[in-house]
């Protein structure tokens, strides 16, 4: 009989291990398979959404104001952003990723840059908006789509430049894991290993490209929320002849989407430098803004579904 009980007692700390071991891998699996289904989803809807948007941005309006050109160059960053998804897909899915690292590096740099760009050509789309209704004589000269090109093309470069040290550091980090994983996963299962792992993962996750983010983000924030309150005061009280806006509702839709998006995506993917157990998730939430952007190019052009030509007077008037 007392055999039996130190025989239990010898074994209940396995038991209890073997059994904790167990929920934690059917914990992670189904907190993968969720977030392959939101992934897959985002897939689904955003890239035929986003496909469609172009091509009548492109056929239907071209690229005659600095609205559009803002736009477009925010369905391709949705675009770039969609094509990382399915490698994450078959990872969360399957829990194996991509062996190559440099593959690796060029997803991930690719997944982060979306945040990045879209903010700041959300921003552009609210300044252009700001300066077309409180200043639309003053600013006619400064809102050109040659003006706006020039404005894309410069955030695409500081993206860019971001990506070489943010790239390197990445490169560097992911060499000195103490254990080979698959991209993508940053889990906790190795933190029994030590602190070494966890202080090692962290490292990864987190970069001065991260803390660089978040300023940004927080600035974008300012500017749309000055932005959106000098619009909303000028067209409620002092709205000049000269700005002619044809649908107040719409203009400002434009403006409380661009703030939501903000505040829902963007701002939580940014605050991973004090939650990094929390990056996946937030990676994941920040993946669904690709197929909020659509309704922006909506509510952005007055006959969004019409021919070029029957828009022109339209855009005239809002321009």
């Amino acid at each position: 009989m007392c055999e039996d009980c130190c025989a239990a007692t010898v074994f209940r700390p396995f038991f209890h291990s073997c059994l904790s071991d167990k929920k934690q891998r059917t914990y992670r699996m189904e907190k993968n398979m969720v977030f392959a289904v939101i992934f897959g989803l985002v897939i689904a809807l955003g890239l035929p959404l986003n496909v469609v948007s172009l091509w009548i941005m492109l056929r239907r309006h071209g690229l005659k104001s600095p609205s559009a050109v803002f736009m477009v160059n925010l369905v391709i960053s949705d675009l770039l952003l969609i094509i990382t998804l399915p490698p994450r897909v078959y990872f969360y899915a399957t829990e194996t990723g991509i062996s190559n690292e440099y593959v690796c590096i060029f997803f991930t740099m690719l997944f982060r840059n979306n945040v990045r760009s879209s903010s700041i050509f959300i921003t552009f789309i609210s300044v252009d908006r700001l300066l077309a209704v409180v200043y639309p004589l003053r600013s006619r000269h400064v809102r050109t789509s040659a003006n706006a090109s020039r404005g894309a093309a410069l955030v695409w470069l500081v993206v860019l430049v971001v990506n070489i040290p943010e790239g390197l550091a990445f490169t560097r980090n992911l060499r000195q894991r103490s254990a080979k994983r698959a991209c993508f996963d940053f889990s906790d299962r190795n933190t029994s290993t030590g602190n070494n792992s966890s202080l090692l993962d962290s490292r990864l996750n987190s970069s001065s490209a991260d803390y660089f983010q978040l300023v940004l983000t927080f600035t974008m924030l300012a500017v749309n929320i000055v932005s959106t309150v000098l619009v909303s005061h000028t067209l409620q009280n002092h709205l000049k002849e000269s700005a002619r806006v044809s649908n107040k509702m719409n203009v400002m839709l434009i403006f409380a989407m661009n703030l939501m998006m903000f505040i829902v995506f963007f701002l939580p993917v940014s605050l991973v430098v004090f939650f990094n157990k929390w990056r996946p998730h937030l990676s994941c939430l920040a993946s669904v803004n690709c197929c909020m952007d659509p309704l922006l190019y909506y509510f952005s052009f007055d006959g969004f579904w019409k021919k070029k030509e029957d828009v022109d007077t339209s855009l005239a008037r809002e321009m």
